[in-house]
């Protein structure tokens, strides 16, 4: 029997900014989006893709100072949060990205709304640049805040998807892992293991979903699929501008990796975040607006 999933009656009654969720169904699933919009009535949309493991509540307090200048449309991925899981093939990164591609073109057509710029984090950014090479997604910019764009290199590449492989086909593994992140400081050493610290609300919503079975399973399949080879392949066709966010003490993607990226992207620029971690956006939310903003100003949608 497949772990039980989030309820949003219960686990979502406070999720952050509940009032701009709504739920669709598309390609078989049922997603959770968030859609956010202050000011003027004409502004470009700004797609946002969190990373592996986390939920739209990761733009917590990003998407409302971004929803000052932009529509904001950003969703939880297939096996994440609340929106539902599809059979793993669909969990790979070509995937995902067309089903993130057929969610798009429901909101397109039931709400006129096409992005022109998106941010991912971590995989998140994989899952736009595949879109965005796959000639799905056609931006004006993207933006990666520590973006996982490359396969993993050495110990950890031949020791963490193997491991995810394995795991993911052990019925019992998701609960079993929810069931260890529901004891005492689990959460918080996991997050300081990203070299990224959060106040305690940040901290209890990520323990929500990792103490989740069906979240955790969804995670762990989607991590089993998961391959950038081709990704790396491809990078230098990137046909958009891109801006890599890199916090220099991110501890799960090294940060050297954005050097990697440019010698593949010539045109992609890099800015440091001083102190920061895996979760820089989180940590310092009006920083990183302030540079998706000049991002913007720097890549206009035509008219």
């Amino acid at each position: 029997m497949a772990p039980a999933a989030l309820d949003w009656d219960t686990d979502g009654a406070d999720w952050p900014n509940r009032e701009a969720s709504r739920f669709i169904e598309c390609g078989g699933l049922r997603w959770h989006v968030q859609l956010m919009a202050t000011g003027a009535a004409e502004r470009p949309a700004i797609l946002l893709l969190h990373g592996t493991g986390a939920a739209n509540h990761t733009w917590r307090t990003l998407a409302p100072l971004l929803a000052a200048d932009f529509t904001v449309i950003a969703p939880d991925l297939p096996g994440h949060g609340f929106t539902g899981t599809p059979a793993d093939a669909d969990l790979s990164l070509p995937g995902i990205a067309a089903s993130m591609s057929g969610l798009l073109e429901v909101l397109r057509g039931s709400l006129g709304i096409v992005p022109s710029y998106a941010v991912g984090h971590s995989a998140g950014a994989a899952v736009l640049a595949r879109m965005c090479l796959d000639g799905r997604l056609p931006l004006r910019a993207l933006a990666g805040v520590n973006a996982a764009l490359l396969p993993l290199q050495g110990l950890a590449g031949q020791v963490f998807l193997p491991a995810a492989k394995l795991l993911s086909a052990i019925s019992l593994a998701p609960r079993l892992f929810a069931w260890r992140a529901a004891a005492g400081s689990a959460t918080e050493r996991l997050i300081r293991s990203t070299g990224s610290i959060l106040d305690a609300r940040g901290v209890e919503l990520y323990g929500r979903l990792v103490r989740n079975a069906g979240h955790v399973s969804g995670v762990l399949r989607m991590m089993a699929n998961w391959d950038l080879t081709a990704l790396e392949r491809d990078l230098p066709r990137l046909p958009c501008p891109l801006l890599l966010l890199v916090g220099t003490r991110d501890r799960t993607i090294p940060p050297g990796d954005a050097l990697r990226i440019r010698a593949r992207v010539p045109t992609a620029r890099i800015v440091e975040l001083p102190g920061l971690g895996h979760l820089a956006h989180e940590e310092r939310a009006a920083e990183v607006a302030a540079h998706l903003r000049a991002l913007a100003a720097a890549s206009p949608t035509p008219g």
